[in-house]
């Protein structure tokens, strides 16, 4: 297997690749409406930041020279801590994906397993994330429990 690394900037164009595989698999979108390139520089931002907030993790896809196979990026986020997470570090997972091709072979545990550390590593003690049905299992077998909690947005 190939080893897990941080995502570089020069990575961006495939972590949004892989990010629209993860979109595409969870929801119907609308293929005409071009974000990639709006996200684009942003993104190379935010993986050029090794101490910031935000990470994504890789692994390069082994029969496409060039391509990842594998991605999970999260950030932490402050919150007033509380009993169990006096600091208020929580950790949030999104945009786990991997390429069709390369699925079945151990990738996105080893991503998650990365993150995970991460998280530990920068203080956060809780960590959150939204699962399909067909990547629970994953999540579970790494510990997740799943916590209903009344959750409300609003798109500005």
């Amino acid at each position: 297997m190939s080893a897990v690394r941080r995502a570089l900037p020069e990575d961006a164009e495939e972590v949004l690749r892989l990010r629209q595989v993860m979109i595409d698999s969870m929801f119907a979108t609308d293929p005409s409406i071009a974000w990639h390139g709006d996200s684009l520089p942003t993104l190379r931002r935010r993986l050029a930041e090794p101490d910031g907030d935000f990470a994504a993790f890789v692994v390069d896809h082994p029969e496409r020279p060039g391509a990842l196979a594998s991605l999970v990026a999260g950030t932490i986020d402050y919150r007033i801590g509380k009993s169990g997470n006096p600091r208020g570090m929580v950790g949030f997972v999104f945009s786990v994906a991997t390429d069709p091709a390369a699925r079945r072979r151990g990738y996105a545990r080893a991503c998650m397993t990365t993150l995970l550390e991460w998280f530990r590593e920068r203080g956060a003690r809780r960590v959150q994330l939204t699962a399909s049905r067909e990547a629970e299992p994953l999540y579970v077998s790494l510990g997740f429990r799943p916590k209903p909690e009344p959750l409300l947005e609003l798109t500005l």
